[in-house]
């Protein structure tokens, strides 16, 4: 037998209408798309105090044989990688803003990923669906695509802390703030030509403008600090009580952004039955939550299934082949990982910029018409930026519907596990007080 037969028997590539061919360019194309993330997640990391050279190992390892394992087992054409706005929040929340050690931020990782992988064995993740008020969940994106875009402006120079007005504009003759403004419409142009791999060429023909202008860093050598973070989880610091919130919050996030994406790359590659639901739905969320796991262990942020598969699932993917060969690429990668560190943080905030905005877009899908959900809805969106924290505007959020819904007499609208909810973030910030 053939090594293409053998490929179309194992993945049942003609099955749902595929070629070899086609698969192995889906997969090249999915790579393409979101192989950004090996420079943007080390360069956030390392801004958390993670070795950008071990952050780049465990991005291009967690990510790979994670998206191997979700094209062997889950036999789907998704990817799983870092995620952005998880990172971030695990960077400039909880390391810098709450003054957690990176590796005991590594310890909440894990912890929240085994509670995700326990839930999708379990099939409960119906539970914490029903735990959050629907109206809210297109908030929760927009605002992490906002805290994205500050972050990546703030990275970029373009605005800066102001005693006054709290921020203001940063310093435009800057080389670094014109090299991210230089990248960012590079991004935006290719992108909007249609070109897959737009904000990995950006990215790359910044750090060679960088290098004579004197702004790029000092790669390492392939072997040099690989495995800086491997194994460097604290679990005994992540099981602190005053912890609690943040593990719920990088659960809770990773959970709705997930189980948000991969329903919507199923419908769109056309794998759903015609009752609607999912083939495969539970063991994609195991491959999800188990790379989390891994990656942990391995010294990097949260992982998570990414939109970017879309465009592979565009390009003609339907199998597990193509998360095989993206997940293939990424460990192909993995002898160029301590290279990124020649990467100005200037060319890294564009991307930030470029996927936030993206992200924002969520905000379209808000009922702005009902008062209630309007406001909830902007404390949420607001919230998670201005206090740099994915859980306090989830919290925010939360009260605001109940308590807006209850003291209109709409109680009925409300459901015990989200009024459940809301009594634990009260209760939270009286503890924080």
């Amino acid at each position: 037998m053939s090594l293409t037969a053998a490929l179309d028997r194992g993945f049942g590539i003609t099955r749902r209408g595929s070629t070899v061919g086609r698969e192995v360019l889906a997969g090249s194309t999915t790579f393409l798309a979101m192989s950004y993330i090996i420079a943007v997640n080390p360069a956030i990391l390392g801004d958390a105090g993670v070795p950008p050279a071990a952050a780049a190992f465990a991005t291009c390892l967690a990510a790979g044989l994670g998206t191997v394992v979700m094209g062997v087992w889950a036999r789907m054409p998704l990817a799983v990688a870092p995620g952005m706005g998880l990172n971030a929040y695990f960077a400039y929340s909880v390391v810098l803003g709450l003054g957690v050690p990176w590796e005991r931020a590594l310890g909440l990782v894990f912890l929240a990923g085994v509670a995700f992988f326990v839930l999708s064995l379990l099939g409960v993740r119906q539970v914490l669906l029903r735990m959050m008020p629907a109206p809210l969940l297109p908030a929760i994106g927009a605002g992490i695509g906002m805290f994205l875009v500050l972050i990546g402006l703030r990275n970029a120079g373009l605005v800066q802390g102001h005693e006054t007005t709290l921020v203001t504009r940063g310093d435009f003759s800057e080389p670094g703030t014109l090299l991210a403004v230089g990248t960012l419409l590079a991004c935006a142009t290719l992108l909007a030509r249609g070109v897959r791999a737009g904000i990995l060429l950006a990215i790359v023909g910044a750090t060679i403008v960088s290098i004579p202008l004197g702004l790029a860093g000092e790669a390492g050598r392939p072997d040099a600090g690989s495995l800086g973070a491997v194994m460097q989880l604290d679990l005994a610091g992540a099981f602190a009580p005053e912890m609690l919130d943040v593990v719920f919050a990088l659960l809770f996030v990773d959970v709705f952004d997930s189980l948000g994406t991969v329903i919507a790359l199923i419908r769109k590659a056309g794998l759903a039955r015609p009752d609607g639901s999912m083939p495969g739905l539970e063991r994609v969320m195991c491959v999800d939550a188990g790379a989390t796991v891994a990656g942990s262990l391995l010294g990097t942020s949260t992982l998570t299934t990414y939109i970017e598969s879309a465009a592979g699932i565009e390009a003609g993917g339907r199998t597990g082949l193509t998360a095989v060969v993206t997940g293939g690429l990424f460990l192909l990668a993995l002898p160029l990982a301590p290279l990124v560190a020649v990467i100005p943080s200037a060319a890294v905030a564009a991307p930030l910029v470029i996927v936030g905005a993206s992200t924002v877009g969520l905000a379209r899908e808000i009922d702005w018409d009902d008062t209630d959900i309007a406001v909830s809805a902007l404390f949420t969106m607001a919230g998670i930026p201005l206090m740099f924290s994915i859980a306090d505007g989830l919290a925010m959020g939360t009260i605001c519907f109940v308590v807006l819904r209850l003291l209109r007499g709409r109680a009925s609208e409300v459901p015990w596990p989200v009024r459940g909810l809301a009594a634990l973030f009260v209760a939270r910030f009286a503890l924080l007080a």
